[in-house]
């Protein structure tokens, strides 16, 4: 039974690979898929007066949401710039939402 003759061909090479599949999927592919969906989540949900680091690493408050694919960022006092949603890596203060001031 276990004596080193030739086993079955499906048992040797189709079972460990399938197990090694399974293994990668619960260990690097299904946490990343929800970290991605962490990410998209916390990408939608940023408004204004959040505090954000940036891929590019700079770290700015939003000033401004332009529109979904766009926010505007202040990096320095009067100094703000355009940055595309998608490439904001974090949201490291969350703020109150803040009333819009041309609303009176």
């Amino acid at each position: 039974m276990f004596g080193g003759g030739p086993g079955d061909p499906i048992t040797s090479f189709v079972v460990p690979m399938l197990a090694v599949f399974a293994i990668m999927y619960f260990m690097v592919i299904r946490p990343q898929q929800t970290r991605a969906k962490r990410h998209q989540e916390m990408l939608k949900a940023v408004r204004r007066g959040d505090v954000v680091v940036t891929n590019g690493g700079l770290v700015g408050k939003v000033t401004k949401v332009v529109d979904d694919d766009q926010v505007e960022v202040e990096v320095a006092d009067g100094v703000k710039v355009r940055q595309v949603r998608s490439m904001i890596a974090d949201v490291r203060a969350k703020s109150e939402p803040v009333k819009d001031d041309k609303a009176r």
